[in-house]
């Protein structure tokens, strides 16, 4: 698989559920139900991605569940457990101008509005109130920074994302 290709993970499965062959299931998708909009799945089973179909599934308490194609008894399903859940990349809905998935940001070089090359995204955490990007600041910094968090707030740190060029204008002091 070539890289553009390689699996976008959206979740993992999880314990099974009941002896039908059932999976809790794992997503990092927006809203927990929000995996299921994406068909079919690929699972990473030993190293290596294979397609499957979600044939039901349904909330368990405040989890979900699912049962696979192929998967009937609960020793199949626990041989699953702890798989990846993707889906390639073309199969991703298409955001609005000023929307980013977080894999298209990682790895963008931050530049602040003065030019001062601040580092490259490393990660992304969710903190609630919003996004905050972690820098990983260039060997040779000159504030002595080794990582910078900057709050992804556009209209107020968030100057400009250019995603063909892979960098992010940000307005933010170098020394913060």
């Amino acid at each position: 698989m070539s890289s553009n290709q390689q699996p976008v993970v959206l979740g993992k499965l999880g314990s099974c559920h009941g002896i039908k062959g059932w999976l809790k299931i794992t997503a990092y998708t927006d809203s927990v139900e929000g995996i299921f909009d994406y068909s079919p799945w690929l699972i990473k089973e030993q190293g290596e991605w294979r397609e499957v179909k979600v044939t039901q599934w349904r909330f368990q308490g405040k989890a979900v569940v699912a049962a696979l194609e192929g998967v009937d008894t609960r020793e199949q399903a626990q041989m699953l457990t702890n798989c990846e859940i993707g889906i390639l990349p073309q199969q991703m809905n298409d955001l609005p101008e000023d929307e980013f998935y977080w894999r298209d940001l990682i790895g963008c070089e931050v530049v602040n509005t003065n030019g001062y090359n601040m580092g490259i995204v490393d990660q992304i955490v969710e903190t609630g109130s919003n996004d905050v990007l972690l820098v990983k600041a260039n060997e040779k910094d000159g504030f002595g920074k080794a990582e910078r968090m900057i709050p992804f707030v556009t209209e107020q740190f968030i100057v400009k994302v250019d995603l063909q060029g892979k960098q992010i204008t940000v307005d933010w002091d170098p020394d913060f």
